[in-house]
């Protein structure tokens, strides 16, 4: 069973990471990548790789992101059926923060069957709300690296300044706790149900996200282990 920072290599299916905003899925997604070496995907850096590039779903999405709407399901879900269908993805990869409704969560069941045998496994961050607000308005992301820290929990050594590059700690304007009030209540209408939908198909494991968070890494490479 591997340990926290112990390399192993491959999951050999897909692992969603589902929890409310604040639940730590992003820090833990890339912890855990590194240890299985697989990739760590979220639709947002999928949706800026194909605007970048300028590719025929990036020209699409790019008019609908400048005007701050929601990119459709399909557009979404053909994304993130080209990004697995690439070879660094073969065995395995973490999906961070998608699905996000009950109708992307049964598209996306039949992508992954095309491409695994096994089913996925959920990992479900369990944190009270109290704490996902002091989180989320504590935090604070270095504009160089994208490190991430907090300052009630985890601050940096010299206040707004990055430890490792030295880059500028900025507040994203959706950390702010008028802002996160409504995000949360947008969880609670379209992404809880997930976690019915999931625990139903007996793919769904919870993980204490109020834990330290070298703690939670080790439950879920503990929970990952069980599962190969």
């Amino acid at each position: 069973m591997p340990e926290a920072g112990v390399a192993a290599k491959g999951l050999g299916r897909a692992v969603i990471f589902l929890g409310p905003p604040g639940a730590g899925k992003g820090t833990q997604a890339r912890q855990i990548a590194e240890s299985y070496s697989v990739p760590h995907l979220s639709t947002g850096d999928m949706f800026r790789e194909h605007v970048s590039r300028g590719t025929p779903l990036g020209l699409r999405a790019k008019p609908i992101m400048e005007r701050g709407e929601l990119v459709p399901d399909d557009l979404v879900l053909s994304m993130v059926e080209e990004r697995i269908s690439r070879p660094d993805c073969a065995d395995g990869f973490i999906l961070d923060g998608f699905p996000r409704t009950l109708p992307q969560a049964e598209k996306l069941d039949e992508i992954l069957r095309k491409r695994f045998k096994t089913q996925p496994v959920v990992v479900h961050f369990v944190v009270d709300e109290k704490q996902l607000m002091r989180r989320l308005t504590g935090r604070r992301t270095c504009a160089m690296g994208g490190e991430i820290y907090n300052i009630y929990d985890h601050p940096p050594k010299v206040p707004g300044r990055c430890d490792r590059d030295g880059g500028e700690l900025m507040q994203r304007p959706d950390d702010r706790e008028e802002v996160i009030a409504e995000r949360l209540a947008a969880y609670e209408r379209q992404t809880r149900p997930l976690v019915d939908y999931y625990c139903g198909r007996g793919v769904l494991k919870d993980v204490d996200g109020m834990a330290a968070p070298a703690a939670v890494t080790k439950n879920v490479l503990q929970l990952l282990a069980q599962k190969k």
